[in-house]
C-alpha cells in the first residue's frame, strides 16, 4: 500500500528494483510466462505492464470503473485477464493495450481471475459468492459455480450422508463426508434464507428473498415445483414429519402452508405483525410453531389454521424456533441474547438461558433431547444442558453463526457462519 512494486531476488532476499509511477495502493501482480514483463492492477483503475529488467512502464491499461484486484496472464502471453470491483472481467490485447472483451454476469466485486492451461477459459470469483468460467475467444459464459456466498441455513438430509445450505448464491447441497459440493440447485433469483430436507430425503424445500418457496429433487436438482404467494421475502421452510405440507414463514407476517404433492395453497396463517422468522412443526404433525419479529411464538392448529396459543417474553425479534423430538417443549431463540424453553401444551415460561452477547439466530435440539445448541451473532456455539438450563460447552468461531443443526445420530453439530464456512463440530 505504499503505491510501488518491488522486486526481490529470491535467492539473497536483496532487492532488486522498485517499480514507481503509481499513486495509489496496487493490489495484485502477476509476471508474463516467459517472465520478461509484469502486471499489475491497482487502486486508481488501471492495469500496468511494466519491463521487469529495466522497470520501464510499457502501457496503461483503462477502461475498469473501479479498483482492480486480480491480473492474471494468458499461457502464451499475448493476453492480460482483469477483475475489478466494477463487477467485470475484462481481456487485453498485450501487445496493442485494446481492451479484446468484458466479460459481464458478477453481481459484486471481482476478486480473482486465472486462465486455463489451454488458455481457452477464463474463470472468476466473485464476492457474489459464485466462480464463473468464460470462453475466452467469444466472451460467452460457460458454467456457473454457486455455494460459496454467506450460509444463512442449513439442514442435514435424515440419512446424515448430505448437508443442505441456503445462501447468497443459492440453495447447495454437500457431502458431509468429503466437504465437496454435490449439487447447485440453480433458480431462485435472490438469495435463499432457509433450507429444509423432506423427511425420506428426497426433496428439499428453499424459501427465498425472491418471495418463493422452490421444491427440489435432492438426487438430480431438478426444480420440481414453485411455491408462489408470499407478499415478503420467504425467511423459513419446514416439513410436515409426513412430507406432505409444506409451511413457510415470510417478511409478509403470514404463515403458509402448501400441498407439497401439488404446490397448492392450503391455509394461510395470519396473527403475528411482523416478519415471520421461523417455523417448525411439531413431531405429531398436528400443531406449527412460528416466530416473529412481534416477539411472540405462536402455536397454531395445523388442520384448521387456528391460534392456540401465544407465547409472550421474548423483548426482541425471535429469530429461531424448535420442538423437542417428543413434542412436549419449544426452543426460541431472539434478539435478547436469549435462548427461552417451553411448556407446548400450557405455554408457560420453563427456563431462559443466558449466556450470549449478541441476538441468537438459530436453535436445536439434539436427537435425544437433552441438549439445545443456540449459534449468534457474537459469533459462538453455546451446548446447552435442556433439564437444568446450565451452559455445558461454547465453541467459538468469533464471526456471526447463522444456523445450527445436529446430525440425525446427535454425533456432529453443523454451523454455518458470515464467512460462506459450513463447520462441523464433533461433541459427543
Amino acid at each position: 500500500f505504499d503505491d510501488t512494486i518491488r522486486l526481490w531476488e529470491a535467492q539473497t532476499g536483496q532487492l532488486v528494483r522498485t517499480l514507481e509511477g503509481y499513486t495509489s495502493d496496487v493490489y495484485s501482480v502477476a509476471w508474463s510466462p516467459d517472465g520478461r514483463i509484469l502486471a499489475s492492477g491497482s487502486f486508481d483503475n488501471t492495469i500496468r505492464l511494466w519491463d521487469a529488467q529495466t522497470g520501464q512502464l510499457l502501457r496503461t491499461l483503462e477502461g475498469h470503473t473501479n479498483v482492480v484486484l486480480s491480473v492474471a496472464w494468458s499461457p502464451d502471453g499475448r493476453r492480460v485477464a482483469s477483475g475489478a470491483d466494477d463487477c467485470t472481467v475484462r481481456v487485453w490485447d498485450v501487445g496493442t493495450g485494446q481492451l479484446v472483451r468484458a466479460l459481464e454476469g458478477h453481481r459484486d466485486t471481482v476478486t480473482a481471475v486465472a486462465w486455463s492451461p489451454d488458455g481457452r477459459t477464463v474463470v472468476s470469483g466473485s464476492l457474489d459468492g459464485t466462480i464463473r468460467l468464460w470462453d475466452a475467444q467469444t466472451g460467452q459464459p460457460l458454467r456457473t459455480l454457486t455455494g460459496h456466498g454467506y450460509s444463512f441455513s442449513i439442514a442435514w438430509s435424515p440419512d446424515g450422508r448430505r448437508v443442505a445450505s441456503g445462501s447468497f448464491s443459492g440453495a447447495v447441497l454437500w457431502d458431509a463426508g468429503t466437504g465437496q459440493l454435490v449439487r447447485a440447485l440453480e433458480g431462485h433469483t435472490e438469495p435463499a434464507f432457509s433450507v429444509a430436507w423432506s423427511p425420506d430425503g428426497q426433496r428439499v424445500a428453499s424459501g427465498s428473498f425472491d418471495r418463493t418457496v422452490r421444491l427440489w429433487d435432492a438426487q438430480t436438482g431438478q426444480l420440481l415445483r414453485t411455491l408462489a404467494g408470499h407478499t415478503g421475502w420467504a425467511y423459513s421452510v419446514a416439513w410436515s414429519p409426513d412430507g406432505r405440507v409444506l409451511a413457510s414463514g415470510s417478511s409478509d407476517n403470514t404463515v403458509r402452508l402448501w400441498d407439497a404433492g401439488t404446490g397448492q395453497p392450503l391455509q394461510t396463517l395470519t396473527g403475528h405483525t411482523s416478519s415471520v422468522s421461523s417455523v417448525a412443526w411439531s413431531p405429531d404433525g398436528r400443531r406449527v410453531a412460528s416466530g416473529a419479529g412481534d416477539n411472540t411464538v405462536r402455536l397454531w392448529d395445523a388442520q384448521t389454521g387456528q391460534l392456540l396459543r401465544t407465547l409472550e417474553g421474548h423483548t426482541n425479534w425471535v429469530r429461531s424456533i424448535a420442538w423437542l423430538p417428543d413434542g412436549r417443549l419449544v426452543a426460541s431463540g431472539a434478539g435478547d441474547n436469549t435462548v427461552r424453553l417451553w411448556d407446548a401444551q400450557t405455554g408457560q415460561p420453563l427456563r431462559t438461558l443466558e449466556g450470549h452477547a449478541r441476538p441468537v439466530n438459530s436453535v436445536a435440539w439434539s436427537p435425544d433431547g437433552r441438549l439445545v445448541a443456540s449459534g449468534s451473532f457474537d459469533g459462538t456455539i453455546c451446548l446447552w444442558d435442556a433439564q437444568t438450563g446450565q451452559l455445558l460447552r461454547t465453541l467459538e468461531i468469533g464471526i456471526s453463526v447463522y444456523s445450527v443443526a445436529w446430525s440425525p445420530d446427535g454425533r456432529y453439530l453443523a454451523s454455518a457462519s458470515e464467512d460462506g464456512i459450513i463447520r462441523l463440530w464433533g461433541v459427543r
